[in-house]
């Protein structure tokens, strides 16, 4: 049976969520304006995994409106469930949707879920914001280390010369793959002599995926 607007209507109108959710799902095939029109209301749907599904979709979908997709953003970043939170930040950072820095920073300082923190943390490299620069501080010196990990790939991304200090005492870090993860980060900035420094440092690392990959960025 082939898909068609009425047809996913249907689905997306039907008291069972597993038929929503395929619905939602479905949205993919059709046109992408009749798509985003027909996703509007799904992200406030009832049940949390047609939510979910609904708002990660903004993502690709979200260019249609950017200022209508803002608002639906919004409100996921304030949704009851931390998976559709996530959701909202991650599409803030795919649409690259700056105005939104007040509530991400908002929530990462509000939501006890560090998936939450994460998507957050990711979105801010992805913006490129220089307000994030405080809030990725906290994130680096979180003792999460997942969050850890997100906050040095973030300070690479964000391109602000005041990340390399934050990122330096992680040069030593006694986790290899943190410190390698530092050099890749450092690597967004080939102009800096601060950078250099710190890179110059690692060029002496006791893992060869390390001082190799450093000795790499200072030749190039």
């Amino acid at each position: 049976m082939s898909i068609t607007a009425e047809s996913v209507q249907t689905l997306l109108h039907s008291a069972d969520f597993g038929d929503r959710l395929r619905g939602v799902n479905q949205l993919r095939e059709l046109d992408r304006a009749v798509a985003y029109e027909m996703i509007v209301p799904m992200v406030q749907d009832s049940n949390v995994r047609v939510r979910y599904a609904a708002m990660s979709q903004l993502s690709s979908l979200g260019q249609e409106n950017p200022a209508k997709t803002l608002e639906l953003l919004r409100v996921g970043m304030r949704d009851a469930e931390a998976d559709v939170q996530a959701a909202a930040a991650d599409c803030v950072g795919a649409l690259h949707l700056v105005e939104a820095f007040p509530e991400l920073q908002q929530l990462y300082v509000s939501t006890p879920h560090w998936i939450v923190q994460m998507s957050i943390v990711a979105t801010l490299g992805e913006l490129g914001d220089p307000r994030a620069i405080e809030l990725l501080d906290s994130a680096i010196n979180s003792g999460t280390e997942l969050l850890v990990v997100s906050a040095i790939g973030a300070l690479g991304e964000l391109r602000d010369d005041r990340a390399i200090a934050l990122l330096q005492p992680f040069a030593q870090d006694p986790d290899s793959q943190i410190r390698y993860r530092v050099a890749q980060a450092l690597a967004y900035f080939p102009n800096s002599s601060e950078a250099k420094a710190v890179l110059s440092t690692m060029t002496r690392d006791t893992e060869a995926l390390v001082s190799d990959y450093a000795k790499e960025l200072l030749m190039a």
